[in-house]
């Protein structure tokens, strides 16, 4: 399954909603996703699981890149 991540990054700093970041990661489940996330420094907002059309639109973004980790 692939799932879109909203982050910011550095996690240590105030969250701001117009710097939230996506990236998108291939697993399991959400907490196989953190776990894989564990070692960067990224505060973890939001993990959506995507499928369907809404994964079929995403992979039409120019920014769609699955994280390879």
């Amino acid at each position: 399954m692939i799932f879109k991540v909203y982050y910011q990054y550095p996690a240590k700093e105030v969250p701001v909603r117009e710097r939230t970041n996506t990236i998108y990661v291939e697993a399991e489940s959400d907490r196989e996703v953190r776990i894989k996330l564990k070692d960067k420094n990224y505060n973890i907002e939001h993990i959506e699981r995507v499928t369907g059309n809404y994964l079929d639109y995403e992979k039409n973004n120019e920014n769609f890149k699955v994280l390879e980790i």
